[in-house]
C-alpha cells in the first residue's frame, strides 16, 4: 500500500519539482552522467504505464468509510465488494480469481477490496459474518451476494448476471 502511495506521489510531481529535489553529493558524483529529465515536457506517462494504471483501476483497496461512500456507493459503475481477511486462506484464492473476472469486463465493473479486520464497521453494516463474502452493489443498492469460494465458471456467471440486472 505504501509503495502505491509513493508511486502516485512521484508521478504527480512536475519536472520542475524534480529539479528542485536535493541530491546528496556522494550520489551525484558517483553517477557522473548527463541530466536526463524523468518526465517529458507534456508531463504525460508513457503509454504502457498509462494503460497499466487503467487496468489497475479496475480494483482498489478501500481506505476508510468515506472512501467506501465515494468509490462504491456513489460510483457510476457497478461495484463488486470483496470482504476478506489477511489470515483467510479461501480469500487468498478467491481474490485473484475475482480480479481476473472483473478485468475481463474491460471497465464495465470495478472491484473494491475491504479487509474486515481494518474496516469492521463496514463488515457489520453489510452483515458480513464469514469471509470471503462478495457483495454486488449498483447505485448504492445491494443487488446480489455470495459467501465462500467459487470456481472460475461460477464467478463468470455471477459477474455476467450482475451486469445484466
Amino acid at each position: 500500500m505504501a509503495h502505491r502511495l509513493l508511486a502516485r506521489r512521484f508521478w504527480t510531481l512536475s519536472s520542475k519539482d524534480l529539479r528542485c529535489l536535493p541530491v546528496s553529493s556522494s550520489f551525484s558524483t558517483s553517477l557522473q552522467s548527463p541530466r536526463v529529465p524523468v518526465l517529458s515536457r507534456s508531463r504525460s506517462l508513457p503509454r504502457s504505464l498509462a494503460l497499466a494504471s487503467l487496468r489497475r483501476a479496475a480494483s482498489f483497496n478501500v481506505q476508510d468509510h468515506d472512501d467506501f461512500n465515494v468509490r462504491v456507493i456513489k460510483s457510476e459503475l457497478p461495484v463488486l465488494v470483496d470482504f476478506h481477511a489477511q489470515w483467510c486462506g479461501p480469500c487468498k484464492i478467491l481474490g485473484p480469481r475475482l480480479e481476473k473476472a472483473v478485468a475481463k469486463r474491460n471497465g464495465k465493473v470495478t472491484m473494491a477490496k475491504v479487509d474486515i479486520d481494518d474496516h469492521t464497521d463496514l463488515a457489520i453494516e453489510y452483515g458480513v459474518s464469514a469471509v470471503p463474502t462478495v457483495i454486488a452493489i449498483r447505485g448504492g443498492d445491494v443487488i446480489d451476494q455470495f459467501v465462500g469460494i467459487k470456481d472460475d465458471d461460477e464467478l463468470e456467471s455471477f459477474v455476467s448476471k450482475f451486469l445484466e440486472k
